[in-house]
């Protein structure tokens, strides 16, 4: 069959490359990058309005904050129990346990997530909010107990090296405001500081972040951490704000806890919102905003 000589003069056509594959939209979270995930800019104000959100929050569900308030402030009594005699781990222990309030405070988010989406929260819905995330939950508790062991022993340390022998707790008190213990002072709180700011800035939002995403442990972690390196000052502000409610909280045998925590608790959730919006595909909108 005779080929015109025109079509035979031209190049052999090749096939159009094919598109480049797009990432699934069901892909598993551990395969998506932390830096993938958009963080709103923070201002100083915010955290007051944090905190104000939290109190609505407890004042429309009471009878829940106050049950989680009082596992609060029934821990700290058992705190100052257990480690009544080894006055090292309790002073470094009491700051770590308050520092996991994220991790406590689990079911508080719940109910702070349930009135966000229009939502009537339930108490038995509070207390098994772990159950969608456990796995992901337990690693994540599992990292913060690593770290408060560690912030104990190296409390212990601190002292051991100070002093001869283990003061009791009013020992302890008084050598940490004898100005004449100043090398003492520093390092101790130094060692404070190191794990205090460790814990807070993987945990300030990573449990709001698992409750509320389909996200793996160290994405959370990962996430909180950028957080608070990329807007520290706000994130220290309100680092600072908690601090001094919770200190308060603790002076009248731990009773401060029973309001204080859980309206700490439901402005940890409001924190997370307003620095990391919903995804696009979530419940949560403007119609389901109350």
């Amino acid at each position: 069959m005779p080929v015109d000589e025109d079509t035979a003069a031209l190049p052999a056509a090749h096939p159009a490359p094919a598109p480049a594959a797009e990432p699934a939209a069901d892909a598993p979270p551990a395969a998506r990058s932390t830096l993938t995930i958009p963080l709103n800019p923070l201002g100083f104000a915010d955290p007051l309005r944090w905190l104000a959100a939290g109190a609505r929050d407890f004042a429309r569900h009471p009878l829940i904050g106050l049950f989680y308030g009082g596992c609060f402030m029934v821990m700290g009594w058992a705190l100052m129990k257990v480690f009544e005699h080894a006055p090292a781990y309790t002073l470094a222990l009491s700051a770590g346990f308050l520092l996991m309030g994220p991790f406590l405070c689990l079911g508080l988010y719940q109910v702070s997530m349930r009135i966000e989406r229009g939502q009537r929260p339930d108490f038995g819905d509070s207390l098994l909010a772990f159950d969608q995330r456990l796995g992901t939950i337990a690693i994540f508790g599992g990292v913060l107990l690593v770290l408060e062991m560690l912030w104990g022993r190296a409390s212990l340390v601190v002292f051991a090296v100070s002093f001869d022998g283990m003061p009791d707790f009013k020992g302890s008190i008084g050598a940490l405001l004898n100005p004449e213990n100043l090398e003492f002072i520093v390092a101790y709180i130094g060692v404070g500081a190191v794990f205090a700011g460790l814990i807070y800035s993987v945990s300030v939002i990573a449990l709001p972040m698992i409750l509320d995403r389909q996200t793996d442990a160290i994405t959370a972690g990962l996430t909180s951490l950028r957080l608070v390196l990329t807007q520290p000052a706000v994130m220290i502000w309100w680092g600072a704000i908690i601090t001094v409610i919770v200190v308060l909280a603790m002076l009248p045998w731990f009773a401060g806890l029973l309001v204080a925590g859980p309206v700490i608790g439901h402005a940890t959730w409001h924190a997370y919102r307003a620095a990391v919006p919903p995804e696009p595909d979530s419940a949560v909108g403007p119609a389901a905003t109350p």
